[in-house]
C-alpha cells in the first residue's frame, strides 16, 4: 500500500467545480531611501493600498501623460516594518500550515535593488522570513523528533521508514565519516552564526503540534541560473590542477505528477543552527556580481526547500510505524527570485548581459502563466498554461494547480529612477491578486487513538513508582531487593548466654511466625492479583480474539475494496495515459496551428507588403507615363514650331530670291523696250507699261530651279468680305487682349456663339471646345498684323482645362500708297513700277494651315 501523501487520485489541471479555492495572498513592502534628498515616487495611504506618482522630471517629459495610480494588496509594510512583523503575517501560517501536512510556496519578487534577499535572509540581528521559519519549525517539533537516519530520501521524491538497526548502522557510518579531517578550505568571510540573526526573545512556537508523531527535517538548496538548475549543497571532488564545473540538474515528474529536481542533495538536520550552517553553505556558492545598480545583485533565482516527515507512533506508543503508507511529507519552498532590470541602466555586457537576459525571459515567462491562468478562471476557457518555457515555472507548476498556499511578496524601491519598472512590478502583483489557487485538502488521520505517547511516559512513570512502593525487584536491582527486606518486622538479638534460657527462641520464634504470616499475606495478595492479572489477560485474549475476528472480516472487505481501488487506478492509469497521449496530441496540433497561423500572418504582411509595393509603382507608373506624355506633347510641340519656323524662313528666302530676279528681269525688259522702240518705226503712243504676269515669272522660275515655290499670292480685283476660318458651330473662346488697337479694316474676324474675355480662366474654358487668339505685331514694312492662333480645348486628369493649338490665320493690311522701301536701280522705271503698285488694290492675306505669314515686296 502507498503512502497516504502519495496514493491520493493525481491531480489534473481542470478541477472539479465544488473544489473551495483561494486567491494568491500578494504584500507589498516598502524599502527605506538611500538618502534624505533622494525623491520619493510611492506613498503608502493605508495599510492595503499604495499610491505611485510620476516623478517630476518624467512629468515634464511626457506632458503629463502620467497620472496618480493605486494599488490594494493583501496587507502593505511600511518603511519601519520590523523583520517579526513580516513574518508573524507572512511565513507563520505557511509554517503551521506544513506541520500540518500542507505544502506552501513563498517568493520574492521586485525590481534589483529592492531588498528581496534582505526581506528573505536578513541581517545579523535582524533576521529574514527563512531563519526564522526554521526556528519555529525546530521550536514546536524539538521534543518529538526522530532519531537521525530514521527516515530516508527514496531519490524518487518519497521518503521510506528504516528500522532500528539500519539506522544505527547510518549513523554508526556517519559517524566515523565526520571523524576522519578534511581539509581545510579558505573561506571569504566569516559564517554568520543563528545567534546573532534572532533575538531569543523573538522565538515562535506553534502550540497545536500531534504529539503522536514523530518528526524529522530535511532541506535543500538549488540556484536556477541561465535557465539550468544547479544544486549548492552538492559536495564535488575539488580538483586544482583540473577544475570541473558544476553539473546541471533535470526536473522529473513522480508517480503522483509533482515535480522535483533529480539528484539533489537533501539534508537531514536536527536543529535551527544546523539548518541554517546548512543554508549558509549553500549561500556561498550562490552567483551574485556587482553592477551599477546593486552592489550584491542575484543573478540566479534560489529555492531553499524545507522538506518535514512525519509518521505516526504505534500502539504502544514507543516505536514509529514502518508502515510507508503512514508517512506523511510536507514541503515548504522558499524563493528568492532574481531582480528584472534594465541593461541601459546596469550597462551590463558579457556574462553579465546574458544573465539579465535570462532572468527577465523567466520573469516574463511567469506572467505569461499568471495571465493564462486568470483567463482560464475568468473567462472559462483552457488554454494550456506555458509551464515548460523556464524552469521556475515548471518547478512550481503543481502549487498553482492546487498542491498548497502560494503567497508573494512585492518588494518596492521608491526612488525616482525607479518608477517605470516599479509600475511594470505593480501591474504584475495586481493581475496576480486574481489568480485562484486551489485550497490544499487535509490528509487522512490515522486510526490508532490519540495520546499513545503521554500514556505510553506515564505507564512507564507509575510502573517504577509501584515497583518502588512495594519494595520488589526492579529489573534485579540488589538494592530495591534490600528495601524489600527491611520492611519486613526485623529479627531480635539471637545470642545465647545460658541453657536454660527459655525466652530468647520464643521471641525468635514469634517475630519468624510473623513474618511468616507477612509473607503468605503477601504471597496470598500476589497470587490475587496474579489471578486478577490473568482474569484480565484472558478477557483481554478473549476479546482480542473477538477483535481479530473482526479485523480479519474488516480485512477482507478492505482487500475487496483494495481489489477495487486497484481496478479503478488501473483504470485511471490508463485514462491518464489516454488522456496525456491526447494531451500530447493536443499540443502537437496546437504548436502545428500556431506555425500556421505565423506562417499566415507572415504571408499576409508579405501579400499587403507586395501590394503596397506594387500600387506604389503603379502609382509611380502613371506619374512617369503622365511625365513623359507631357515631355513627348512639348517635345512633339516643340520641333513642329521649329520645323515650321525652318520651313517658313527657307520659302521666305526663296520667295525673295525669286523676287529679285523678278525685278531684275522686269528692268532689263524695260530696257529692251525702250531701245527698241528708239531704232525702230514710227513711235508709238507711250502707254502704261503692264507689269508681268507672274504665272509667267512662276513657270520661268520653275523651269530655272527646282526650288520649292511659294503659294500664289495674286490678290482679288474687287476684295469682298470673307470669314475667318474660325467661324463655326462650336463654342468659341475669344481671347482678346487689352493692349490690341482696333482697325479700320473690312476684314474682321467674325465668331458666332463666342466669349469674349480679355484674360482666359478656367471657367471661360470649361464652357467651350474651342479656343483663338487676337495677337497684333509690327510687319517688316510697318504695317500692324494679326494674327489668329486657334486650338482646341480639352481636360486634363488633374480636373483642369488645356489648350492644343492647331492653326495659325494672319490678316495683313497693305497701303498701295506707300512709297518703297527698296531703292530702284533705274530712274526710268521707276513710274512704271510706281504706278503698278498704286493699281494695286488693298489685299487680304490669308495663310495656309499652318498659318505663318507671307513676306511681299512692294
Amino acid at each position: 500500500m502507498q503512502r497516504a501523501g502519495k496514493g491520493r487520485t493525481p491531480r489534473r489541471p481542470k478541477k472539479p467545480s465544488n473544489i473551495e479555492k483561494d486567491p494568491v495572498g500578494v504584500y507589498c513592502r516598502i524599502r527605506p531611501l538611500g538618502g534624505e534628498d533622494e525623491e520619493c515616487c510611492v506613498e503608502m495611504i493605508s495599510s492595503s493600498t499604495i499610491q505611485l506618482h510620476a516623478p517630476d522630471g518624467l512629468k515634464a517629459n511626457r506632458n503629463g501623460e502620467y497620472k496618480e495610480t493605486q494599488y490594494c494588496f493583501k496587507k502593505v509594510f511600511g518603511i519601519k516594518t520590523t523583520q517579526i512583523e513580516l513574518f508573524e503575517d507572512v511565513a507563520r501560517p505557511l509554517i503551521e500550515d506544513l506541520i500540518h501536512c500542507k505544502n506552501g510556496l513563498l517568493f520574492t519578487y521586485g525590481v534589483t535593488g529592492s531588498g528581496k534577499t534582505y526581506t528573505m535572509t536578513g541581517s545579523p540581528g535582524e533576521g529574514g522570513l527563512l531563519p526564522r521559519s526554521l526556528d519555529m519549525l525546530f521550536n514546536s517539533i524539538g521534543p518529538f523528533q526522530a532519531k537521525r537516519f530514521v527516515f530516508k530520501p527514496d531519490e524518487k521524491n518519497g521518503i521510506e521508514v528504516q528500522n532500528q538497526v539500519d539506522a544505527l548502522l547510518e549513523r554508526q557510518k556517519r559517524d566515523n565519516q565526520q571523524s576522519v579531517p578534511r581539509t581545510p578550505s579558505s573561506r571569504q568571510r566569516a559564517d554568520p552564526e543563528f545567534a546573532d540573526m534572532i533575538n531569543p526573545d523573538q522565538a515562535c512556537k506553534f502550540e497545536g503540534v500531534d504529539e503522536d508523531c514523530c518528526y524529522s527535517v530535511f532541506v535543500s538548496y538549488i540556484e536556477i541560473y541561465n535557465n539550468y538548475i544547479y544544486d549548492l549543497l552538492e559536495d564535488a571532488p575539488f580538483d586544482p590542477v583540473r577544475p570541473k564545473p558544476p553539473q546541471s540538474k533535470i526536473l522529473r515528474e513522480d508517480q503522483n505528477h509533482n515535480m522535483y529536481v533529480a539528484g539533489c542533495t537533501e539534508v537531514e538536520v536536527k536543529s535551527t543552527e544546523e539548518a541554517f550552517e546548512v543554508f549558509w553553505k549553500g549561500q556561498k556558492k550562490r552567483r551574485i556580481a556587482n553592477t551599477e545598480l546593486n552592489r550584491e545583485s542575484s543573478r540566479s533565482h534560489s529555492v531553499f526547500t524545507v522538506k518535514l516527515a512525519q509518521a505516526p507512533l504505534d500502539a504502544d506508543g514507543d516505536h514509529i510505524l514502518q508502515d510507508k503508507s503512514q508517512v506523511n511529507v510536507s514541503q515548504l519552498c522558499l524563493v528568492d527570485l532574481a531582480g528584472s532590470e534594465r541593461t541601459s541602466r546596469t550597462r551590463a555586457e558579457g556574462s553579465r548581459l546574458r544573465e539579465a537576459g535570462n532572468i527577465n525571459q523567466s520573469l516574463m515567462t511567469l506572467r505569461t502563466c499568471m495571465e493564462v491562468l486568470r483567463e482560464n478562471q475568468m473567462c472559462g476557457t483552457n488554454r494550456m498554461v506555458p509551464y515548460r518555457d523556464s524552469k521556475v515555472t515548471h518547478l512550481f507548476k503543481n502549487y498553482f494547480d492546487g498542491e498548497g498556499k502560494v503567497r508573494m511578496v512585492v518588494c518596492v524601491n521608491p526612488k525616482a529612477e525607479d518608477y517605470e519598472e516599479t509600475l511594470l512590478v505593480m501591474r504584475f502583483a495586481e493581475m496576480t491578486q486574481e489568480v485562484e489557487v486551489a485550497r490544499p485538502v487535509d490528509r487522512p488521520i490515522c486510526g490508532l487513538t490519540p495520546g499513545r505517547r503521554q500514556r505510553n511516559q506515564a505507564f512507564k512513570d507509575e510502573l517504577s513508582r509501584r515497583l518502588e512502593e512495594r519494595g520488589g525487584p526492579v529489573n534485579g536491582d540488589p538494592v530495591q531487593l534490600n528495601q524489600l527486606i527491611e520492611s519486613l518486622p526485623p529479627l531480635p538479638p539471637c545470642e545465647l548466654s545460658d541453657p536454660s534460657d527459655d525466652q530468647t527462641l520464643p521471641r525468635l520464634m514469634e517475630v519468624l511466625e510473623r513474618r511468616y504470616r507477612i509473607r503468605q499475606k503477601m504471597t496470598e495478595q500476589f497470587n490475587q492479583t496474579a489471578n486478577n492479572m490473568k482474569y484480565t489477560l484472558q478477557q483481554f485474549e478473549s476479546q482480542f480474539s473477538s477483535k481479530e475476528n473482526v479485523l480479519h472480516d474488516q480485512r477482507s472487505k478492505l482487500g475487496e475494496k483494495d481489489k477495487v481501488i486497484a481496478n479503478q487506478r488501473t483504470e485511471i492509469e490508463r485514462l491518464e495515459k489516454k488522456s496525456k497521449t491526447l494531451e500530447y496530441k493536443i499540443d502537437i496540433l496546437q504548436k502545428t496551428t500556431e506555425m500556421y497561423e505565423q506562417d499566415k500572418r507572415s504571408l499576409q504582411q508579405e501579400l499587403e507588403g507586395r501590394e503596397q509595393r506594387l500600387q506604389k509603382e503603379l502609382a509611380e507608373r502613371r506619374r512617369m507615363e503622365q511625365r513623359m506624355q507631357g515631355m513627348v506633347t512639348d517635345t512633339k510641340l516643340k520641333w513642329e514650331r521649329e520645323c515650321e519656323r525652318r520651313v517658313n524662313a527657307k520659302q521666305l528666302e526663296l520667295q525673295n530670291k525669286l523676287w529679285v530676279k523678278d525685278e531684275k528681269l522686269k528692268q532689263l525688259k524695260a530696257i529692251v523696250t525702250e531701245n527698241g522702240g528708239a531704232s525702230g518705226g514710227p513711235a508709238e503712243p507711250p502707254r502704261k507699261p503692264e507689269r508681268p504676269s507672274r504665272e509667267r515669272d512662276r513657270n520661268v522660275a520653275e523651269k530655272r530651279s527646282a526650288s520649292p515655290t511659294p503659294l500664289s499670292t495674286v490678290p482679288p480685283v474687287h476684295p469682298m468680305h470673307r470669314r475667318s476660318h474660325s467661324a463655326g458651330g462650336e463654342k468659341w473662346v475669344d481671347h482678346k487682349p487689352a493692349s490690341n488697337l482696333d482697325l479700320d479694316t473690312v476684314m474682321q474676324p467674325i465668331i458666332p456663339n463666342a466669349i469674349k474675355v480679355s484674360t482666359p480662366n478656367e471657367k471661360a474654358l470649361s464652357k467651350c471646345h474651342k479656343y483663338v487668339l487676337r495677337h497684333q505685331e509690327l510687319a517688316s514694312d510697318g504695317e500692324i498684323e494679326t494674327k489668329l492662333i486657334k486650338g482646341n480645348v480639352f481636360k486634363t486628369r488633374g480636373g483642369g482645362q488645356a489648350v492644343e493649338f492647331t492653326d495659325i490665320e494672319t490678316l495683313k493690311q497693305e497701303d498701295p500708297t506707300a512709297p518703297s522701301r527698296k531703292r530702284r536701280s533705274g530712274s526710268r522705271e521707276g513710274p512704271a513700277q510706281t504706278d503698278d503698285i498704286e493699281n494695286r488694290p488693298p489685299v487680304a492675306n490669308i495663310s495656309s494651315s499652318h498659318g505663318y505669314q507671307k513676306r511681299r515686296r512692294p
